[in-house]
């Protein structure tokens, strides 16, 4: 048995992490909800202002506990699994929560009064992404159930193929039918900033895989 393997047998290991992400999970999870309330023709442009502070607010938030993990990181002996790992998914899960800010702060510097229904799936698929690392995270402290982690990283993947066909018939409309160009620079970004966020929820869940196949 190696060294540090030996080590993480006979030292109690550190479970504060478990909860740094529990509380950044939970925090995304709510970002994602704003942003898909905030996707939406329904609501008025006051509202829409309060929900784009709300994310702002929530981004900060996920900040301060990804500093907090990352800080905790460099001076904690025995991690619950590899450093990298941790490090990767609190900066996966913090570039979620950017692109959904990106997205939120782009309606405002570009003035979007109308939203459209590829941008408001795009929100929807977000927040079913973001759902399915909420329930994966926290069954990460024993892995008594890694078949139910895996149907959560599964679900993940295909809601991200299905953002990825949805985003590229969006773009393929757009230059077919969009005649102004400002308006499609504009349109073409907000759609970007959606898309690659359900990127990076794939993204992590690729680390949560990772971690499964080095300690399940």
């Amino acid at each position: 048995m190696k060294v540090d393997s030996l080590l993480k047998v006979l030292l109690p290991r550190e479970d504060k992490f478990f909860v740094y992400f529990k509380n950044d999970v939970s925090n995304l999870l709510e970002a994602a909800r704003v942003c898909k309330e905030l996707m939406s023709n329904s609501i008025s442009q006051g509202e829409r202002v309060q929900k784009i502070r709300k994310i702002d607010e929530l981004e900060h938030k996920g900040d301060v506990i990804t500093h907090q993990i990352l800080s905790d990181l460099g001076s904690t002996f025995i991690t619950p699994f590899d450093r990298e790992d941790i490090h990767t998914l609190a900066t996966k899960l913090d570039d979620i929560l950017d692109y959904i800010q990106e997205a939120a702060t782009r309606i405002i510097l570009y003035r979007v009064e109308n939203i459209s229904n590829e941008q408001e799936q795009l929100s929807i698929m977000i927040y079913e992404s973001v759902d399915e690392l909420h329930k994966a995270i926290p069954s990460l402290r024993d892995l008594k159930n890694v078949e139910s982690i895996r149907e959560c990283l599964v679900k993940i993947h295909s809601i991200e193929n299905e953002a990825d066909d949805l985003y590229e018939r969006a773009i393929a409309d757009l230059f077919d039918h969009c005649k102004d160009p400002i308006r499609l620079i504009k349109t073409k970004e907000l759609l970007d900033s959606l898309e690659t966020a359900t990127d990076q929820c794939e993204d992590a869940a690729n680390v949560i895989e990772s971690i499964i196949v080095k300690n399940a």
